[in-house]
């Protein structure tokens, strides 16, 4: 099993924890990660490209001209693609991008991903994390304290405004849920800072 040090609230080592080794210690899948990556990024993309095609541009209704005797080649309409302000052929539609991997796939990701994270000793688990306010200056303490680094993801059991407000002046920091932990946010942060709580939700639906 992985272990790594347990830290309190003030960056002090208390002590190890032993986390789970079907989660946080297998070998990373690279290519399980690459395409659950594609996954989530397809998924963001908004899709409401469009363009006009020959039947949504105005104009066109009447034959340019005569189909036989003129010596040009025979038209139809203006609004064809092959001429000037004419329509656009096979031109981009609004459609959603998202699809689905197996279930099984996305969490070999996930753990892939956290494996990843033990393995470059980029993993953080706090003893707990709680603010009596909203504070930026005490939440970047706690930080400093832990020496995450500037780009650090933040995951705590369940959502606790005190600690989402702390992180939102803080521009290369992100707070989310155990609920909502996910591939691209772990590896799009230097440093993963989790809460023993949070672990501990982990592993139950991961291990």
């Amino acid at each position: 099993m992985p272990k790594v040090a347990l830290f309190n609230q003030s960056g002090s080592q208390v002590g190890d924890i032993e986390l789970a080794e079907s989660v946080f210690g297998i070998e990373p899948n690279k290519s399980v990660l690459h395409d659950a990556v594609l996954m989530q990024q397809a998924s963001q993309r908004q899709g409401t490209h469009a363009v006009k095609g020959r039947s949504d541009v105005r104009g066109g209704g009447k034959k340019p001209w005569r189909q036989k005797g003129t010596g040009r080649a025979r038209h139809g309409t203006i609004r064809s693609p092959i001429w000037v302000g004419g329509g656009v052929a096979f031109g981009p539609t609004p459609r959603s991008y998202a699809y689905k991997l197996p279930k099984k796939v996305r969490r070999l990701a996930i753990k892939s991903a956290l494996s990843s994270k033990v393995a470059a000793e980029e993993i953080r688990v706090l003893e707990g994390l709680s603010l009596d306010a909203p504070k930026t200056k005490e939440m970047k303490a706690v930080l400093n304290g832990l020496t995450a680094g500037a780009k650090t993801l933040v995951v705590t059991a369940g959502h606790d405004d005190a600690v989402a407000l702390s992180t939102n002046n803080l521009p290369e920091v992100k707070t989310i849920t155990a609920e909502g932990l996910n591939v691209l946010d772990v590896l799009n942060y230097d440093n993963l800072v989790i809460t023993q709580d949070a672990v501990k939700k982990v592993e139950e639906v991961l291990a």
